[in-house]
């Protein structure tokens, strides 16, 4: 189009001599009857949609959505929703009136986590700084592979995770925000493949003798997916058995190193978890941390849950602030005790569109390379704006009441004959060979009143899992679980 058109040029342009305006045919202002001039969009249109938008969103999914006077859900089957949500998709478009519809629609019918009673998941309640930098970075569309694009929240990103190596215990280390948990801990399981056997990034598996994965039996499923997606085999993760109380057994562990290696395989990594998703169990990462020395493994601690005890000994630590310190879904971060640009070497494809290596500043803020993803949301911001409104002081008495309020429902669960506490988190109903647990879920969902979630677990019959995340939570709300278990269940 630049050989075809006239382009206008300003005489303190140096290049305008050099490469006068040429004559060309005139401009059009429509191709193939596409108007060219103006935009499509309907700009004061726009403006009204978005700020009665926005006050519909802080009236419904803010305030109402922490009320607890309000419902966690309003339960409709699946086919109820599909005819109360009108999901077909037409040629012509709605009004703005019916737009708002949809979306009140949306959230009416929608789970309201950050309700005091939702215990259902690891996270909930609502943080309003990170909030705002979720709308922030929607309203930008921002994509962080390059510092050209997105200079602002490259900086910030490399603030928090220079931060966030310190606070782990690092001397120096790298790291990167991603989509979640279970890519933190595919990350660390392709790193620590790539650090023993780089030839495999080109030549595939068929590079390296059969290698195998060990982790607990109470660890996060992501790991046999990982094992699975990278071509290792799920049969390649060796499950090494826990104690009582979740926690992987050291003396286990390096049997089944030892045993893994008289069969001809090849230990490369070991997954440790910090806090696992069912029973809240520590293993033991300094013993763990010892047997990986002794055999030269990668050791990975799986801290989402952000409790960092002992990983400093770590060769990577996946951490979810969106969790514990409650940021906006999602806010998942990945971090390695290393500066040889492993993260780079490993998932480097050097696309020449983006990172062109004759730009005019620092190429070492084009992160893009690091990750598995080409776009990217900002997610570090979230983390960022919430930290710099708080401090680490106030982040720490956040978790530090969640932990009181879960103990303090701990020592109510002997007022009621038909509980027994089970771990720190979650409780169980008696007696065992009555699964009623399901029965008073599906009641709780119906009524509207809380969510918690319940599963069984090795021999054991279904029990509640009481997830407290949110530091906005009181003990009347803990009360009130108590007792609506109670009241649901009274005739089971």
């Amino acid at each position: 189009l630049s050989s075809a058109y006239s382009v206008p040029r300003f005489t303190s342009d140096p290049l305008a001599s050099a490469f006068p305006a040429q004559p060309g045919p005139p401009r059009r202002n429509a191709w193939d009857g596409v108007p060219l001039n103006g935009s499509p969009l309907d700009d004061l249109a726009a403006e009204s949609f978005l700020q009665r938008s926005m006050s519909m969103i802080l009236e419904e999914a803010v305030k109402k959505a922490t009320d607890v006077r309000q419902k966690v859900c309003e339960w409709r089957s699946p086919e109820e929703l599909k005819e109360l949500l009108d999901l077909e998709l037409r040629d012509g478009g709605e009004s703005e009136a019916q737009i708002l519809e949809r979306c009140r629609d949306a959230i009416r019918y929608s789970v309201k986590t950050t309700h005091p009673h939702f215990f259902n998941q690891l996270y909930a309640g609502l943080e309003p700084y990170s909030m705002v930098a979720s709308f922030i970075t929607d309203a930008l569309k921002p994509s962080l592979y390059t510092y050209e694009v997105s200079p602002v929240f490259t900086l910030m990103e490399d603030a928090v995770l220079r931060k966030m190596v310190q606070i782990v215990g690092w001397e120096e280390g790298d790291g990167i925000f991603n989509a979640g948990g279970s890519m933190s801990n595919m990350y660390a399981m392709n790193l620590a493949r790539y650090r023993d056997f780089p030839e495999i990034k080109e030549l595939g598996n068929s590079a390296a003798a059969r290698l195998v994965v060990f982790t607990s039996q109470e660890c996060h499923y992501s790991i046999s997916k990982a094992a699975a997606l990278m071509g290792i085999g799920t049969k390649n993760v060796f499950v090494v058995p826990s104690d009582k109380r979740g926690k992987m057994i050291p003396s286990a562990l390096e049997e089944q190193i030892k045993s893994a290696k008289s069969e001809g395989a090849v230990p490369f990594i070991v997954n440790a978890t910090a806090g696992t998703t069912v029973l809240g169990a520590f293993d033991p990462i300094d013993e763990i941390a010892d047997i990986c020395e002794k055999y030269k493994l990668w050791l990975h601690v799986d801290s989402v849950m952000s409790h960092l005890f002992s990983s400093h000994r770590a060769n990577s630590v996946a951490w979810n602030p969106h969790k514990m310190l409650m940021a906006c879904l999602q806010c998942s971060v990945f971090l390695i005790r290393d500066k040889t640009r492993l993260l780079q070497r490993c998932h480097s494809a050097r696309a020449s569109y983006l990172f062109q290596q004759d730009k005019f500043y620092d190429l070492s803020y084009d992160t893009g390379d690091k990750s598995v993803q080409c776009s990217r949301k900002p997610d570090a911001f979230k983390f960022w704006l919430m930290w710099k409104a708080l401090g680490t002081r106030e982040l720490e008495q956040r978790v530090d009441r969640a932990l009181a309020i879960a103990r303090s429902v701990w020592g109510n669960i002997s007022d009621f004959a038909w509980l027994k506490p089970l771990s720190n988190f979650y409780f169980i109903l008696l007696p065992l060979y009555l699964q009623v647990a399901p029965v008073i879920k599906e009641r709780m969902m119906k009524k509207g009143s809380m969510m918690v979630g319940y599963q069984p677990h090795g021999g054991k019959a279904n029990f509640f899992r009481m997830v407290v995340i949110s530091p906005q939570v009181s003990r009347q709300d803990m009360d009130f679980v108590l007792d609506e278990i109670h009241s649901l269940g009274m005739d089971l």
